[in-house]
């Protein structure tokens, strides 16, 4: 098993903690834990394992956090929480057959125009209209549910984006959007967790003081959404949305 020295731990630590304050408002902390995690000499394998123990430990957080504050509609999610797991357990079964590197290009395209539209839709978010579903969008958001689940199983970069997006089309502000959509990223969380802990994949000494530097990020990045309320999730949500796809970009290339 890989053992840090305390300088590397230390890193692992800052950017468990800068990790899980982006992440916790509008997700893409994958984008600052796995290279972290990955600077430390860990094998791709490992690290995928133990990122997803502390990212679980920071989206736990951050849901309680939004869930004592009231951002999160239980009416919009209790089903969808089952479905957002059952559709990770798939993606991740899925993922021991098939290669996932051919969704790159789809990936760019998508958080391209997610961008694009909540640029130019300059007021979007700023307050909630959603009152109830109808059959359509009920069944629209259970399809959204599970195959982002799904998707986050299966490959993973952008989910908490482009589950946020999916709550703002449905009239939620976004602060709502958030706290709904990492309420359906920790079911989806869980099931890949459990995957990689029946397979060995992680390495606990590390894992663990991550995940705890991560719980205090995700407190201290839900508590200023909450505060501070849509005018600094938006921009946070853009700039994520940006630096996503200049990742998948780069991998690309």
């Amino acid at each position: 098993m890989l053992h840090l020295s305390w300088e590397m731990l230390l890193f692992v630590i800052i950017g468990g903690f800068v990790a899980a304050y982006v992440d916790s408002v509008v997700g893409g902390g994958g984008l600052i834990a796995l290279p972290v995690l990955l600077a430390t000499g860990m094998p791709p394998a490992i690290a995928l394992g133990t990122n997803k123990l502390a990212g679980t430990m920071s989206s736990l957080t951050s849901t309680i956090s939004f869930m004592r504050s009231g951002n999160i509609d239980f009416k919009a999610v209790k089903g969808l929480f089952i479905l957002s797991l059952s559709g990770a357990v798939c993606g991740t079964m899925v993922l021991r057959q098939i290669p996932s590197d051919f969704l790159k290009p789809l990936v760019v395209v998508m958080l391209v125009l997610i961008t694009i539209y909540t640029l130019f839709r300059k007021n979007w978010g700023s307050s909630s209209t959603f009152r109830q579903y109808s059959t359509k969008t009920a069944l629209l958001m259970g399809g959204a549910a599970f195959g982002l689940g799904f998707y986050d199983g299966f490959f993973g970069p952008g989910t908490g984006s482009f589950l946020i997006f999916v709550f703002l089309m449905l009239g939620f502000d976004f602060v709502k959007a958030a706290g709904n959509s990492k309420m359906l990223n920790f079911g989806s969380n869980i099931a890949s967790l459990a995957t990689f802990m029946v397979l060995g994949s992680i390495n606990y000494g590390i894992g663990i003081p991550m995940g705890i530097a991560m719980i205090c990020g995700s407190l201290l990045g839900s508590r200023m959404a909450i505060r501070k309320g849509s005018a600094y999730v938006r921009p946070l949500f853009l700039t994520v949305c940006i630096l996503l796809i200049s990742k998948q970009i780069w991998d690309l290339i």
